[in-house]
């Protein structure tokens, strides 16, 4: 990281994003000042509602449409996503494994300074806005959603270019730079335990600042925080604090039913949805977009020549009354068998193929438009259940399992597994749940385990034969971006 400048870019509700060699911007002439976005609270939000705005617009390429971007990213390095066809080659490499692990990637370095983005943006309205003129509840607002920013996004940096957390390990292996402050220098990488320290401290921060109170789903409350806090315990094996944390980030907030299953996960109205980035008709970003990637019916070239379907081993472990079941179409290539609502929102042009999903519906065929969800309560049901499994408490874990998977299979019993046949069908329904919502290959990293296409419906063709990768290789960790190192004299690179 450069030196940076006195003055930094705060992302305004309605500023377009432009990216510099920096990872945090130089105040452009269309940006308000600093002093001016700290006199009140008021201006304060405007600048927090340019870190909302930064998760979901534009970045270097198209392929890079903020955190839904790394979403897929996460989603084509695992096994449950299947790319059907090269099509426009976008995500293509990423699932070869090739794209994370080289340094000159312009993946990689979008990875690395969105989230550094986020933290130096977050550091900005943290250092000045406890001099801001306005009500103590609105200080206390913008400073907890800072903070919890800062938190997430060391958090998501850290399990991306780092190696894992192990519990009750030390933890000494390098993570990667802590930033604290709105003006620095580029640092030495801390280590992951430094990292997970801070990343704690900062969510319980924001936990203590924030209410249930936001203007929209795309703000953070403290539900959102908690939910945040909920991941971070489960990821270091934490697991008491991961199913408080869960069961509390919940409340509120309903599971889905069926019909609304079936609206097309693009909506932060959908009453189980905790947040989310609402995505505004008129401030479309078109191919630059989630939905132009993931979604059924979009007309892009990577929509209509790899239409992304659901791992066919997966698949079959889903139940015949499992309402989820019907978002994937196991026999899509054959007219007379596929769901006809797969004919009524797609054009002849579109390839079907089997196992392709229809969970993700965009706007239009011409529309991208598409609410990106980042956290919902189903996530949090089965980070409870999963924590009290590992914690060895089956007989909360499976009531917990049974209130979830219930809402999902009218059918679905009480289960009488425990041990470790109660943990594999937690997980089951975990991929089967949050399919294509970027937490695979987190999961596949946080319990070591390796990458196993094999048998499968993934096409040797597109993956380029990486049906597989054993736990704990150096390539599990993504290679810092080269800019970086060439800026930082004290940055190193990732082992090979």
């Amino acid at each position: 990281m450069k030196k940076l400048l006195s003055k930094i870019f705060l992302l305004g509700a309605i500023l377009s994003f432009g990216c510099s060699e920096d990872y945090l911007d130089t105040l452009p002439t269309d940006a308000v000042s600093e002093n001016l976005v700290f006199t009140t609270t008021k201006n304060a939000f405007t600048a927090l509602n340019g870190i909302h705005r930064s998760m979901f617009i534009r970045y270097d390429s198209q392929g890079q449409p903020g955190e839904g971007g790394v979403m897929i990213m996460r989603e084509a390095l695992a096994e449950d996503y299947v790319l059907t066809g090269i099509a426009n080659g976008w995500f293509i490499s990423m699932s070869r494994w090739l794209n994370h692990v080289n340094e000159n990637s312009g993946d990689v370095r979008f990875v690395w300074r969105f989230y550094y983005k986020i933290i130096g943006n977050a550091n900005m309205i943290i250092a000045n806005i406890d001099d801001a003129e306005g009500p103590q509840a609105e200080k206390d607002e913008i400073k907890g959603q800072a903070l919890a920013y800062r938190a997430w996004a060391h958090f998501n940096l850290v399990q991306l270019f780092a190696e894992r957390y192990q519990a009750g390990g030390g933890n000494s292996q390098l993570g990667v730079p802590i930033v604290l402050e709105p003006i620095t220098e580029g640092g030495a990488r801390n280590t992951v335990e430094e990292v997970y320290t801070q990343v704690n401290a900062d969510i319980d921060a924001a936990i203590a600042l924030l209410d249930e109170g936001r203007n929209a789903k795309s703000h953070i409350n403290i539900n959102v925080a908690r939910g945040i806090k909920a991941r971070i315990a489960l990821t270091q094996g934490n697991y008491a604090v991961a199913a408080q944390l869960a069961s509390q980030a919940r409340e509120g907030y309903e599971l889905m039913s069926e019909s609304q299953l079936y609206e097309g996960f693009n909506n932060v109205d959908n009453p189980e949805w905790i947040w989310g980035s609402r995505q505004i008709d008129d401030q479309q970003t078109f191919f630059a977009s989630y939905f132009a990637y993931v979604s059924l019916n979009f007309s892009s070239t990577n929509i209509r020549g790899n239409p992304k379907a659901i791992n066919s081993k997966l698949y079959a472990e889903i139940s015949d009354t499992d309402y989820r079941k019907g978002l994937w179409d196991a026999n899509a290539s054959d007219p007379a068998l596929r769901d006809p609502f797969i004919d009524e929102v797609t054009l002849s042009s579109f390839a079907k193929r089997d196992y392709m999903n229809r969970k993700f519906i965009a706007q239009a065929n011409a529309s991208s438009v598409g609410d990106v969800p980042y956290m919902r309560a189903s996530e949090m049901f089965l980070i409870e259940a999963e924590a009290l499994a590992r914690a060895g408490n089956d007989s909360q874990a499976a009531q917990v399992l049974f209130s979830f998977a219930s809402q999902r299979d009218p059918e679905y019993t009480l289960t009488t597994n425990t041990g470790a046949a109660l943990i594999e069908e937690i997980m089951i329904q975990r991929r089967i749940e949050l399919w294509g919502e970027g937490f695979r290959f987190y999961d596949l990293k946080r319990l070591n385990l390796p990458l196993d296409r094999t048998g499968a419906n993934h096409v040797e063709t597109v993956i380029n034969s990486k049906f597989e990768e054993p736990a704990g290789t150096s390539n599990w960790q993504f290679k810092i971006p080269i800019s970086e190192l060439n800026a930082n004299e004290n940055m190193v690179q990732n082992p090979s």
